[in-house]
């Protein structure tokens, strides 16, 4: 039998600002004497989904914002009801859904954790079995007896996960708030989260936006695109499929200089393109040469100036960048329109969705004249004459290799 069954659930909300007691008075008298009452248009938040989980399954749930995730673990901890549907879970569920959700402010930390406890079911005797485990964990030892009011949001998420996770309950639902804490503690709380999908029969819901910690945490996923779910199965299928969707999305919408960046009066980017040949293009192969143009204006003389280019993923994540002072000479340009082009050979990248970076500084202290991120989308494909596999999905670079039939060690073997 399921731990959770969800059967055609739908969640609606109406759109626009929330009524005050005197609209909605107005509103239900001027029902009742017949007369139309202007009603704002229905959003579907979740529309009619099904899916059930078993027990110890570790679920993500992925999609972009306002893809219903939120929502629907909402619906299954029972903060909210839905419009239509049912849910059926068959086991206590320990949320952790919102920062600092069910803290009263004015309390302290370990009044709180007596509170919390008892709202999930804890009795006083289990709270202080694991008090003292509980603070150690949100390494919150020095303040445990300061007012939550007081408490950073990432302070409140420590403690809140180290009391949802004490629970000896059969359902953990995370939603988005491990990324509240620093790095240290968001660490301590994927190794706790591994320790249940590995040691324990509990289940847990975790939504998230780091597609890489689904598929290292989850034995499942479940993609949600405008309230209807996309794609359920393996993590690394769905999460590749979200992945490419999104890299689709921001390829189709960036254009030349569309990126953020800062500039002196002295300097305007005008255009970016890449070059196949003489071919504007907007894609490579793996391991293929490319050249980057650059067009800019120059407002006022500029002397000794030093080109940068690089790549990046969309998320700022920067793979590789070169500068231009140990091949190019640049001692003045002026006033006027200007071009500058880099080759790049054999760019090892994986299939994807990359963007470039362009910078110009100038002078013997490099000040600089401009930066820009994101400016092109840079799409990476396989080579024509390969066949891409699923492990060439991992990863932002593409590895060269031999390999070497198995050789036998066995030395006994005759």
């Amino acid at each position: 039998m399921p731990i959770i069954e969800v059967e055609h659930l739908t969640k609606e909300y109406r759109l626009g600002a929330m009524h005050g007691l005197k609209q909605t008075l107005l509103n239900t008298a001027a029902r009742l004497t017949g007369k139309k009452v202007e009603e704002r248009p229905l959003f579907k938040a979740l529309d009619d989904i099904s899916f059930s989980i078993e027990q110890s399954e570790v679920v993500g749930i992925i999609g972009h914002n306002g893809a219903g995730k939120s929502t629907l673990l909402k619906i299954l901890a029972k903060i909210s009801t839905p419009t239509h549907g049912s849910t059926s879970v068959n086991g206590r569920i320990a949320p952790l859904i919102e920062v600092g959700g069910g803290f009263v402010p004015d309390f302290t930390g370990r009044e709180n954790v007596y509170l919390n406890g008892a709202i999930l079911g804890m009795s006083r005797r289990e709270i202080d079995k694991k008090f003292d485990e509980i603070v150690d964990f949100a390494e919150m030892a020095e303040f445990i007896d300061t007012p939550v009011k007081r408490y950073s949001s990432g302070m409140q998420v420590k403690l809140a996960f180290a009391v949802a996770t004490s629970v000896e309950s059969e359902i953990l639902i995370v939603d988005e708030v491990l990324a509240v804490g620093d790095i240290a503690f968001q660490r301590k709380c994927y190794d706790r989260i591994e320790g249940f999908v590995r040691h324990s029969d509990r289940t847990v819901l975790l939504v998230s936006h780091n597609l890489r910690q689904v598929e290292r945490l989850c034995t499942r996923a479940i993609m949600l695109n405008h309230g209807t779910i996309s794609m359920d199965g393996a993590p690394t299928p769905v999460c590749n499929e979200f992945f490419d969707q999104s890299n689709k999305k921001i390829a189709s919408t960036r254009s030349n200089t569309s990126g953020r960046y800062e500039s002196s009066p002295e300097f305007d980017l005008l255009a970016i393109s890449l070059l196949d040949g003489e071919a504007t293009t907007d894609h490579i192969e793996s391991f293929g040469d490319v050249t980057i143009e650059v067009r800019f204006m120059v407002k006022s003389v500029l002397h000794d100036l030093n080109f940068t280019l690089g790549i990046h993923t969309t998320d700022l994540f920067f793979i590789g960048v070169t500068g231009s002072e140990k091949q190019l000479l640049v001692s003045e340009l002026h006033p006027g329109e200007h071009m500058v082009r880099c080759r790049l050979h054999n760019v090892p990248l994986a299939q994807g969705t990359y963007a470039i970076h362009f910078g110009v500084e100038t002078g013997s202290s490099n000040s600089p004249l401009f930066r820009g991120d994101n400016l092109f989308a840079l799409q990476v494909t396989a080579p024509r004459d390969s066949q891409s596999t699923a492990s060439e999905r991992f990863g932002v670079i593409a590895l060269m290799a031999d390999w070497m039939p198995p050789k036998s060690l066995d030395t006994t073997a005759s």
